[in-house]
């Protein structure tokens, strides 16, 4: 499934959150995350199927993280949603995709705010 957005601005607390999972993710995926997440807005809701979901208990949260791996710009990436933002109840609606990753995608691909972006999640 092909996905259609632009790039966004976040919240500003992704360098904390990723700084919390990472090493579920290190262990699930072998790769080191870079502290933050790139944000797109999606031109339509996108209900997250996860691949697998981070527990609370495994990085000190409150919530499940759910996870499902994708493609950005050809490289592997994460799309990552907080439970609550999948039901409603977050700080982001359900057209808002975090993506979290090994690079940061803004500096490696001059990212900016309103950039178009294709995220591929049958991969």
């Amino acid at each position: 499934m092909k996905l259609y957005g632009k790039i966004t601005s976040g919240l500003g607390t992704a360098k904390m959150w990723v700084g919390k999972i990472e090493s579920v993710f290190e262990e699930k995926t072998k790769i080191k995350l870079f502290h933050g997440t790139l944000n797109i807005k999606l031109e339509n809701d996108y209900i997250i199927d996860p691949d697998w979901i981070i527990k609370p208990e495994e990085y000190g949260g409150t919530q499940n993280v759910l996870v499902k791996k994708c493609k950005v710009l050809g490289h592997i990436a994460y799309a990552v949603r907080a439970e609550k933002n999948q039901i409603g109840k977050g700080d982001h609606d359900l057209k808002i995709l975090e993506i979290v990753s090994d690079i940061n995608f803004r500096k490696e691909y001059n990212l900016k705010d309103g950039t178009s972006v294709t995220v591929e999640t049958k991969i």
